[in-house]
């Protein structure tokens, strides 16, 4: 199988690799035409892969899609399993909107910008103060309900494998459960709620690499969001079944497709030297 990654970090394990950095791709596209699999493009790259060359992408293009943008990925949760979704709010951020919402929303609640990661961006709205300091910091409202946990799951699926499953408990200086945040691994047992949910997601949304991240709320799992990008911190020495449930993946859907767009040249991969 010829494959070229474009983060060679996140494909260490993984034989055959060639890594071209992404600003190179296209002077290099003999090289990326001739690739069975292209792994981890930058976002800006997926228009020309995807559309223009053809190119099979890992990770899929639903995870690039809707990992994203908040607000998106949200939304899809809402459809594919709404009780498992926490009560949310999406508005346009203006000054009326942001009136209305404030006089009805009930603190404290939680407020995220659209796009971000790593509880970048998290506040828990607790004041007016907080609301017009996330005002300003924010192109869209988006308000989600306080969930009363001190901890969630991260659940990691690579492929339709779920290769990790941890707990995350709350930092000791802020709410966040995210371990770049400082929060801490937790080694009780992890519900089988919390890993049906992710998978279902996984498969019904088309999403094969991901970090889900559950809460638990009296034994009922509701997704929060997931990352398409997750940190290794929680993986404990896993990184070759992470290696191994992506290889996997790759072959079982290269069998599922057909050969490379006809109306393109085949392309000759390079040899050894």
């Amino acid at each position: 199988m010829r494959l070229v990654s474009f983060d060679a970090f996140r494909t260490l394990g993984l034989p055959g690799i060639h890594y071209v950095k992404p600003e190179h791709f296209l002077h290099q596209q003999a090289l990326v035409d001739a690739a069975d699999w292209v792994l981890f493009p930058e976002f800006w790259q997926l228009g020309t892969l995807v559309f223009a060359l053809r190119k099979r992408i890992f990770p899929s293009l639903s995870s690039y899609l809707l990992g994203h943008d908040k607000i998106e990925m949200t939304r899809a949760f809402q459809a594919v399993a709404p009780r498992h979704v926490p009560e949310t709010v999406i508005a346009a951020n203006t000054p009326d909107d942001a009136d209305r919402l404030w006089s009805t929303l009930t603190p404290p609640f939680v407020a995220k910008i659209p796009r971000s990661s790593m509880g970048e961006g998290v506040s828990l709205i607790e004041s007016h103060a907080d609301w017009t300091r996330y005002l300003a910091a924010t192109p869209t409202i988006y308000a989600q309900e306080y969930l009363p946990i001190d901890r969630d799951l991260r659940v990691v699926i690579a492929g339709s494998e779920v290769v990790a499953a941890y707990w995350r408990l709350q930092s000791a200086r802020s709410f966040h459960n995210n371990l770049a945040r400082g929060g801490r691994i937790g080694d009780d047992p992890v519900p089988p709620a919390a890993i049906e949910l992710a998978l279902l997601l996984a498969r019904t949304l088309g999403i094969d690499h991901a970090g889900f991240d559950i809460a638990m709320v009296g034994g009922h799992p509701y997704v929060l969001e997931f990352n398409r990008l997750f940190g290794y911190q929680g993986l404990n020495g896993r990184l070759d079944r992470l290696a191994g449930a992506i290889l996997d993946h790759l072959r079982t859907q290269g069998d599922h497709h057909g050969p490379h767009d006809p109306i393109r040249p085949t392309p000759v991969w390079p040899t050894a030297a």
